[in-house]
Order: C-alpha cells, then sequence, then structure tokens
C-alpha cells in the first residue's frame, strides 16, 4: 500500500505517525481497517502521537481493536501484530478465534469423538538440579531395570555385589555400568555398580555370543550377568538385556488408517512447502489416486514440525521465516487446512522453540499459539505415550513417540550401529533402545532433567514406537512391536552432505489399523 495514504488519513485526524509503525502498516492492503485501529487508538488513548511504544503500553486494549476486525482482515494483520510485539498478548484471545462453519460442521465439530488419549506429560522443571537430583535419578532407574531383569526366566535368585564371597560358580546379578574397557588381550572388562558396591566383570573373547553382547553394553545400562567367580572379579558367562516383553500383534474391529510424519522444518529455505500440500490434497481427497483418504483418522507428526531460531549458528542464513512466532503461524495456516475429522497430533523436537532437556514439554504457547487454536490438533510432549482407537471392547493402540535425538550418539558408540550405519538404518537403533528399554540409556547421550521417576524408561511394551530426527523412511519390527522411522519434508542439508547422511523425503507410512498393513505413500 502506499505510505501517502495513510498519511494523508492521519493528518486529515491531525496525527502524527512514527516512521517505523508507517512502515508496518504499508505493507498490508487494508485501508479501511488500517484507518479503524488509528482511530480507535486515537480515541482510546487520547495521543496524537502513534509509535510502537504506544501499541506495546496498550497491548490489552489494541487486542480489541484487531479481535474486533473482521475474519479477512484479521488475517491480514497476522504480521503486523508480530512487528508491533502484540501476537503474545492476544494469542488468548485469537486462539478463541475459529473459522466460519455452516451449521452441519458445527454439529460434526459437537459430536465427534477422535478417540485420541494422550498418557504422558513432561514433569516442569520446578529448581535448577543438583548433585543429590541425578544420584535419585540413576537409583530410580537402577530400582526399575532391577524389577524387570528378576523376573527374567535367565536370571535366578539374582543378589547384590557385596554378597559375593570366596570363590563362586552360578552367580546371577544385575548392575549399572559405569565403565567398559578392552584389555591388551582384547578381552573386555565391564565394572557393574549397585547400591552396595562395583565389581569387575571380564568377557572372555573366546565366548563368542557374550562377547558380542557386550559389545553392544553401553555405559549407564542396566543388566543382568550370570558368571562365576570372587568379590574382587568375575567372569562372565552370559549377558541379559532387561529388553521389552514380546508383544500382542493385536487388530481393530475397525478400518482406519493412522499415518506418521515428522521433520517438516517449515521456515526453512529448503522446506518442501509444494510436496506438504500435494499431501494435503491427498488427504482431503483431492487426488486421482486418493480413494483411501476418507479413512484416514490420524496424523502423526514426530517432532520439528518448523526450523526453529539459532538452532545451529548462523542458522539465519538457512531461513526464509526468521522469526519463530511466523513459523508456527505459517505451520497453522498449512495444518488448518486437513479435514477436521483427523486427529493430528504433534510432539515437539529440538527445532521446536522448547527446552532440548529432556523429557521435552508441549509447545510453547508464547510462540506457538496459532496452533493452540485448531481444534483437531492434540500436542504432547517428547516422549510422549498416546492411546488411539479405542471402542468398545477393543483397547486401542499404544503409540510411543520420540524425536530420537539420542540416535546419533547410539548410531556412532555401539560397534553394531556403526556396522550398520544406522543413522541411515534407524530402525536398527530403535530396536536398541527397545532392548534397553530406555530411550537415551547413557548418561551422555542427551541432555536431561533428572527426576524420582526417570521419563525415558519405557515402561511399558508399546504396540508402534515412531521417531523421526534422522530423516530416514524405514518400517520394522522388535518383538512384535512396529517400529517405524519418519522421513522429512526438507532438501538434503549440507550438514547432511558432510557427514554422509542420505535423507528420504515425503515419504509416508499409512498403518491400516484392522489388517495392520503398512504403506508407504510417496509424494517425492
Amino acid at each position: 500500500m502506499n505510505p501517502q495514504e495513510i498519511l494523508k488519513f492521519c493528518l486529515e485526524k491531525g496525527l502524527l505517525l512514527d516512521g517505523e509503525v508507517l512502515e508496518f502498516l504499508s505493507e498490508t492492503n487494508d485501508l479501511e481497517s488500517i484507518k479503524l485501529i488509528i482511530e480507535k487508538i486515537k480515541s482510546q488513548t487520547g495521543t496524537r502521537v502513534i509509535t510502537k511504544k504506544l501499541f506495546n503500553e496498550n497491548s490489552e486494549k489494541v487486542s480489541r481493536f484487531f479481535f474486533d476486525l473482521p475474519e479477512e482482515s484479521r488475517k491480514q494483520f497476522e504480521k503486523l501484530k508480530i512487528k508491533l510485539g502484540l501476537s503474545i498478548e492476544i494469542s488468548k484471545e485469537i486462539s478463541k478465534i475459529t473459522e466460519k462453519e455452516t451449521d452441519a460442521e458445527k454439529k460434526f465439530l459437537q459430536e465427534k469423538n477422535f478417540r485420541v488419549k494422550i498418557n504422558s506429560l513432561a514433569p516442569l522443571l520446578k529448581k535448577k538440579p543438583e548433585v543429590g537430583d541425578f544420584v535419585s535419578h540413576f537409583n530410580s532407574r537402577f530400582s526399575e531395570m532391577k524389577n524387570y531383569l528378576s523376573i527374567h526366566p535367565e536370571m535366578k535368585s539374582p543378589i547384590s555385589i557385596d554378597k559375593i564371597s570366596g570363590s563362586r560358580q552360578g552367580i546371577s546379578l544385575i548392575g549399572m555400568i559405569c565403565n567398559k574397557i578392552t584389555s591388551k588381550n582384547n578381552n573386555i572388562i565391564l565394572e557393574a555398580e549397585d547400591p552396595t558396591g562395583r565389581i569387575k566383570v571380564l568377557v572372555n573373547k573366546n565366548k563368542e555370543e557374550v562377547y558380542k553382547k557386550a559389545e553392544e553394553v553401553c555405559l549407564d545400562c542396566v543388566i543382568g550377568i550370570k558368571a562365576s567367580g570372587n568379590r574382587e572379579i568375575v567372569f562372565a558367562n552370559d549377558i541379559i538385556f532387561p529388553e521389552i516383553a514380546v508383544g500382542e500383534r493385536k487388530k481393530s474391529p475397525f478400518e482406519e488408517y493412522a499415518l506418521f510424519i515428522s521433520d517438516l522444518h517449515i521456515g526453512s529455505r529448503l522446506f518442501l512447502e509444494d510436496n506438504f500440500k500435494k499431501f494435503i490434497d491427498y488427504l482431503n481427497g483431492n487426488l486421482p489416486d486418493s480413494e483411501e483418504a476418507g479413512k484416514i483418522r490420524y496424523l502423526f507428526i514426530v517432532g520439528d514440525l518448523v526450523a526453529g531460531v539459532g538452532v545451529y549458528p548462523k542458522q539465519e542464513k538457512d531461513l526464509i521465516v526468521t522469526n519463530l512466532e511466523e513459523q508456527f503461524l505459517k505451520a497453522a495456516e498449512l495444518l488448518k487446512k486437513i479435514r477436521k475429522d483427523i486427529a493430528i497430533i504433534i510432539s515437539p523436537g529440538n527445532h521446536d522453540g522448547v527446552r532440548l532437556t529432556e523429557p521435552q514439554p508441549i509447545f510453547d504457547e508464547k510462540y506457538a499459539w496459532p496452533v493452540f487454536g485448531i481444534e483437531n490438533v492434540f500436542l504432547s510432549g517428547n516422549p510422549s505415550s498416546v492411546n488411539l482407537g479405542a471402542k468398545g471392547n477393543f483397547p486401542g493402540f499404544d503409540i510411543l513417540t520420540y524425536h530420537g535425538f539420542s540416535f546419533p550418539f547410539f548410531a556412532n558408540s555401539i560397534p553394531s550401529l556403526i556396522q550398520a550405519d544406522a543413522l541411515n538404518n534407524p530402525e536398527k537403533i530403535m530396536a536398541y533402545l527397545l532392548k534397553n528399554r530406555h530411550l537415551a540409556p547413557t548418561h551422555a547421550s542427551v541432555q536431561y532433567i533428572p527426576s524420582k521417576e526417570d521419563s525415558l524408561v519405557i515402561r511399558k511394551t508399546p504396540d508402534i514406537f515412531v521417531t523421526g530426527h534422522t530423516h530416514k523412511s524405514g518400517a520394522s519390527y522388535y518383538n512384535n512391536v512396529l517400529t517405524i522411522s519418519c522421513s522429512c519434508w526438507e532438501s538434503k542439508t549440507l550438514f547432511q552432505e558432510k557427514v554422509g547422511n542420505q535423507p528420504d523425503f515425503c515419504k509416508v507410512p499409512m498403518f491400516n489399523l484392522k489388517t495392520r498393513q503398512i504403506k508407504i505413500l510417496d509424494f517425492e
């Protein structure tokens, strides 16, 4: 818009307009709404000099001005609100605003039952963690893992380390691994501890099966050890992992589909927006080959919905949208185009403007308020446990979602995962974590919040385990748990080229809840 038209109106009203505010207002094309806002500012504040500071000082009053605008005008002024510093203050008002709905749509929304239940929430960080908090955290984890291992059929009457005396055969003990080295003779020496003490565990290289298991042992994991020896050292005969129980491959009596995606990175210059819009067209039944789309009821977005800001040095060069709030506005604009009878379950990743320490809470409403206002969106933390599809006597499917920030650590430190090029085969890492019954068993693998109950322990065997972060698509089974790794909606980055990652683009696993069939939709 020509700024002269706005200045002419202000002069007629005897007002002076700050140059910065004039620049912001000139970016919109709705002169009548601009006039209305300026007149209301004048009448409510009694001032004749309109500055950005004036908007901030009268945020509550100004919020009402935007709220009272016609719907189409409100959409045009979204960016203006951000630049004036108002969007945070008026987020609660805006979140109440829904698009105009027909009577039929209103009735549908009132009667709709998505059958989605979020079963876990991240704890709040009430104080700065202290040494004692980490001690309690690991004691709690050890106690839980000990319970799982104690009932393992191979672990007969495990004893505590301080009960080992003399030279004994048939020792069963449970320990957390605090050290691991390879001797000059290529034997592996583990150091295990429990609340009563520490002991060295030698794994002979000639015992091939046990040795392979020992290679898989990571620091801070809790394992069962069958051995012989004395209080100074024991010799391992077997190693038992606290892995999840073998699950049931349940099937729903109702034919409906769940889809899984992650790593959209909306706001990045590399965001594949056209491909994502094609995906939305498919969901809405607007493509020739979208006959099955009408049965889609659930869409999981497992982290990195937006590109974020300041995630890595000089990231701004890679962004087309450099404001976190504007990134969420763009995300909301796209998500609102999806059919309203599809439940969209979104958990955060390391790019989404939440704390990096795990478990991560749901999106921060301060920045992500545009997403909070979408009626078919369910927000969960990371990791999260979600039950979907429960009806009548059918208990539904338990879905464990985890963005996967710990994956690079284990892919680059566990011999079998290194050999398998696991960052390009993330289902291998997922199986490894299910075997350890923990999403980040090693202290250094992620930043985390110590708590009385370790939130990264996998307590219940899920039906489906879904991750993102690696940008690789894959599906497999481990102990009857369906493991799904999601591809990305961002072109290959320079970092991925540097480290040799080969991302997959725009692949969408579609799971039939009735038949358990997995179909990969391709929107590349």
